[in-house]
């Protein structure tokens, strides 16, 4: 009997400094990881605003396949919510959003010691190199959990840190995957207004026409904007050399105008295109995909029989203005390949001239 009392005593005595120990023991946390993505703020913003998307970069199912995700009708911005069940069912939901800097969300928990409710939040910050996103969770452990953690040898903090960083890597990994999506129309043959156009020119290797081109671009909308000519549509590029041999290029960055402007002096001289027919392709994406829809509009050409009009130069519009849309998955660019109007009587191929 005093062996049995001796004993509860004991154990009395684990339990309290048992009791004491994981009661003392911090409980708090507030844990995070952070990834500069070489993407614009808003398309990152915008993808993990969208809770949909997180189904295709999260790393839960890689823990758990059995997972499966319910969406309610809002999944985008403040008060957007999607739950899932699995080996631990759950559910988020999004309280406070400050576009382009900060998400914040509560996430529930359903734990075999019962229901957890911790913090999420998302920063974002343009930094060289692309946008700094830090995915962080705070809360705090239950006694029960901190004993769980002490004696299971669960590592709560190490767990957290992993599913960050996979998680963050999926995010760019899915963002720069949109980014690089594109398509590309051949809308056949169409008729062009032509007009009047402020330009300036130059020659370069064909790699260097990115790089030529944005200054080019910039010193004509400068002088437009100084000179307050209204633009009478979106800016374009004309080919007016093109050397696959040499590797070089002549071209002209121009924006359409209402009527003729007189240039006494500068590189900046207003020009002039005539109405004409062409074969137009849109492309939807970046610009690096420009060759591939060149390429699907002269192949367009010749599978039609059509003939290209050497008098005219090639020209491609851009549709969209990058500043103001920085995806460039929803860039359009307009393609426009010159043909001969009438292909019986007017193109030097035809058997009937003289």
């Amino acid at each position: 009997m005093k062996l049995l009392k001796y004993l509860l005593f004991l154990i009395l005595i684990v339990l309290i400094g048992g009791a004491v120990y994981f009661g003392t023991k911090e409980g708090k946390y507030d844990l995070s990881e952070s990834k500069v993505i070489n993407a614009p703020n808003s398309v990152i913003f915008n993808k993990i605003n969208e809770l949909r998307s997180w189904e295709e970069w999260g790393p839960w199912k890689k823990e758990d396949s059995t997972m499966v995700f319910s969406y309610a009708e809002q999944t985008m911005g403040e008060g957007a919510s999607y739950s899932w069940t699995g080996m631990m069912d759950g559910s988020v939901i999004t309280t406070s959003v400050i576009p382009n800097e900060e998400i914040l969300q509560d996430l529930t928990l359903i734990t075999p010691g019962g229901e957890r409710n911790p913090k999420v939040y998302w920063r974002f910050e343009e930094v060289e190199g692309g946008t700094k996103v830090t995915w962080g969770i705070k809360g705090e452990h239950t006694f029960m959990d901190k004993a769980f953690y002490a004696f299971s040898g669960m590592d709560f903090d190490g767990d957290m840190k992993k599913m960050h960083v996979e998680g963050l890597e999926g995010v760019a990994k899915a963002v720069i995957e949109d980014m690089n999506k594109y398509s590309i129309t051949v809308e056949g043959i169409k008729e062009h207004g032509g007009g009047y156009y402020m330009y300036t020119t130059a020659a370069t290797s064909l790699g260097d026409i990115g790089v030529k081109m944005g200054p080019m671009m910039g010193k004509v909308s400068s002088f437009i904007q100084q000179y307050k000519i209204t633009m009478a549509g979106m800016p374009f590029t004309i080919y007016n050399e093109w050397d696959e041999v040499n590797g070089t290029v002549i071209f002209s960055t121009a924006i359409p105008i209402n009527e003729r402007i007189i240039v006494f002096e500068g590189d900046v001289l207003c020009g002039y295109m005539e109405p004409l027919v062409a074969v137009k392709t849109v492309l939807k994406g970046n610009y690096t995909n420009l060759a591939e829809a060149y390429q699907k509009a002269q192949e367009y050409v010749a599978q039609n029989n059509l003939v290209a009009d050497p008098g005219k130069k090639m020209f491609e519009v851009y549709s969209t203005d990058p500043g103001s849309v920085p995806n460039p998955a929803e860039w359009l660019t307009e393609i426009y390949v010159p043909i001969y109007k009438d292909q019986r009587t007017n193109h030097p191929n035809n058997s009937g001239d003289k």
